[in-house]
């Protein structure tokens, strides 16, 4: 039951991120431009999928959460994971580019940007030697071979050097 709740309070991160904040920074919440609104549609859609993606992984495979406080157990290196390390992240940078696209909002435009600079230094310092701590050679082995936020052409492979 503990780990049930400790997901369903992960899901508010996202919300936060991707609706809350938005609505904060952006009092204009109009359709300026049916084409952008179109494109962006489009866009959000795609990054919904790779976060939804994400989750299933993070809870089937890592028996974690989104969450800092309850982390994966495992190391999950499948699905999106296997063409780039913070496919969450990415999802939810393609989101908030896609609501800037469909309201054409230069604030959540800024956004997006400010959440992708907190991110990749949130990383660095925190998520990544953790994660080599955590799961040590086999973290360290997939790290070099799979890049933060740029996506592989082709999966990674783990029983591979490639």
């Amino acid at each position: 039951m503990k780990r049930i709740i400790q997901q369903i309070i992960s899901f508010f991160l996202p919300i936060i991120v991707l609706i809350v904040v938005p609505l904060c920074i952006e009092k204009d919440i109009t359709i300026k431009f049916l084409p952008a609104l179109i494109i962006g549609l489009i866009i959000m859609l795609m990054g919904l999928y790779v976060i939804t993606m994400t989750v299933t992984s993070i809870i089937r495979i890592g028996k974690g959460t989104l969450a800092p406080w309850s982390p994966s157990q495992h190391l999950v290196i499948n699905g999106m994971y296997r063409y780039v390390r913070n496919p969450m992240i990415m999802g939810v940078l393609t989101v908030l580019i896609g609501e800037s696209i469909a309201i054409l909002s230069h604030r959540i435009l800024v956004w997006a940007v400010c959440f992708f600079v907190i991110n990749t230094i949130w990383f660095l310092i925190f998520e990544e030697p953790g994660l080599e701590k955590k799961f040590g050679e086999e973290y360290r082995h997939y790290k070099r071979h799979v890049p933060r936020w740029i996506p592989r052409i082709h999966p990674f492979k783990p029983e591979s050097n490639s």
